[in-house]
């Protein structure tokens, strides 16, 4: 097929100029999808929620690892903070036996030994049991000033016996009255 030739007797760059327009068009659309989506309210919500999260988390670990845990190896005869705790499993190399072990846990890993590091552990778990708490007593307290529930109260159901909001007046799972309907209709 020979080249479409322009009224200057040269080739139309017609063609060009539709790809570059179909290029550009696709572009935008593929942008205003993209600003549609990112400014929902849903995704900047959960976005806000996740940033206040994270710094919620640090500002509670911090609690437990710099102001709980320090007085409570005082109080307890750790002779070390909580976090340094650990066992050795197998020696590394340069242990020397008959002398005091490693010091410290950095140590005993850079020597290559296989350690239980359970007071790292430890840590970790008073610091989740911690957040867990304070974002209850969060929830708790916004559900005090908003009707909008975070806590969800559930029942067993008595028939199915899977859980279902306590306000429910029939199951999801197995679709029976709470109220008891059913006992009087069948006479149970």
């Amino acid at each position: 097929m020979p080249p479409r030739l322009g009224p200057n007797g040269y080739e139309s760059d017609d063609d060009d100029n539709d790809l570059l327009d179909q290029g550009r068009r696709r572009a935008r659309r593929l942008l205003d999808g993209f600003i549609d989506f990112a400014f929902q309210g849903n995704v900047l919500e959960i976005a806000f929620g996740l940033i206040l999260a994270s710094m919620f988390t640090a500002v509670i670990t911090s609690l437990v690892s710099d102001i709980l845990l320090p007085p409570i190896s005082v109080l307890l005869p750790l002779n070390k903070n909580l976090e340094e705790k650990f066992a050795i499993l197998r020696p590394g190399p340069n242990y020397r036996h008959g002398e005091p072990g490693y010091n410290t846990l950095k140590q005993a890993q850079e020597d290559g030994a296989v350690v239980m590091a359970y007071g790292y552990f430890l840590n970790r778990l008073v610091n989740f049991i911690g957040v867990g708490f304070s974002l209850y007593g969060l929830a708790s307290l916004y559900q005090c000033f908003s009707k909008d529930p975070i806590i969800k109260r559930t029942v067993k159901c008595k028939y199915c016996r899977k859980r279902i909001n306590e306000k429910s007046t029939r199951c999801v799972n197995c679709t029976s009255w709470q109220d008891g309907r059913e006992d009087r209709l069948f006479g149970r």
